[in-house]
C-alpha cells in the first residue's frame, strides 16, 4: 500500500520503503487487536502489541531525524527489536487461540520482508559510515 502525502511537506524517512511497510504493519496489527475478544485482564497485552507494532516504524522515523548515521542504525536496531516482540505477541495470542493460524502467517511473512528490509539497511548504513 502506498502512502499518499498528507501535506507538501515530507519528511526524509517518508521516502524510505521500509518505514512505509512498516507504517501498513501496524495498521494491520492494530485493525486485528480491533477485532480480539479478550477478558479485560488481557487489554495490557492487547496494547502492548498495538505499541511494539507501532515502535517499528517510530524507532525508523527518530533514527532518521538523529544527526549522526551510527545513531540512525542505533535506532534501526531498535526498530528490529521491536518488531520482533511484535511477533512474540503474535505467537502468545496465537497459543491462546485469540486470533488464527492464517493470521499469524500473514503476519509473520510481512514481518519476515521489514524484518530482512531493516537489516539491509542497517548494513548499507554502516557501510557508508566507513
Amino acid at each position: 500500500m502506498s502512502l499518499s502525502p498528507t501535506s507538501d511537506i515530507l519528511f526524509s524517512f517518508e521516502d524510505l520503503e521500509v518505514w512505509q511497510k512498516s507504517v501498513d504493519f501496524a495498521k494491520r496489527i492494530i485493525d486485528l487487536s480491533e477485532r480480539i475478544r479478550t477478558d479485560h485482564k488481557h487489554l495490557r497485552l492487547i496494547e502492548q502489541l498495538e505499541a511494539s507494532s507501532a515502535a517499528v516504524a517510530l524507532n525508523i522515523a527518530e533514527g532518521k531525524g538523529r544527526y549522526t548515521k551510527k545513531d540512525f542504525v542505533q535506532f534501526l536496531y531498535v526498530a528490529r527489536g521491536f518488531l520482533y516482540e511484535t511477533i512474540t505477541l503474535i505467537i502468545i495470542f496465537h497459543k491462546n487461540r485469540w486470533i488464527n493460524e492464517d493470521q499469524v502467517n500473514e503476519i509473520k511473512r510481512s514481518a519476515d520482508e521489514i524484518g530482512k528490509m531493516l537489516s539491509n539497511l542497517i548494513t548499507s548504513v554502516r557501510h557508508s559510515i566507513i
